[in-house]
């Protein structure tokens, strides 16, 4: 298994927007072969700070997520809203920073 910790930070006041564009990324990639768990979660004092916590079979399984069109519309949609991304990619062995 992969775990994947991705922290966004909504320029001011965008969090609601991150989420709602985030709804339709997480229905569909709770159906990709390979998913285990998919979670968006907000910090309640900082709704501009946004945290997706996943769980995949594997880091094909990954790769095949991220060639998806839905994430990349997604990220698409995300470039004037975001302030920061740093996307962390946790293994057994290592963590990866993408």
């Amino acid at each position: 298994m992969v775990y994947v910790i991705a922290y966004l930070t909504a320029h001011a006041g965008k969090g609601d927007d991150v989420v709602a564009l985030a709804a339709p990324l997480i229905d569909a990639t709770r159906k990709e072969e390979g998913y285990i768990s998919y979670d968006l979660y907000r910090k309640p004092a900082e709704p501009d700070s946004l945290v997706f916590v996943e769980t995949w079979k594997s880091r094909a399984a990954l790769d095949v997520h991220f060639a998806e069109p839905h994430l990349k519309t997604f990220k698409a949609a995300m470039a004037d809203l975001l302030v920061e991304a740093r996307v962390e990619v946790v293994h057994p062995e290592k963590i990866e920073v993408i």
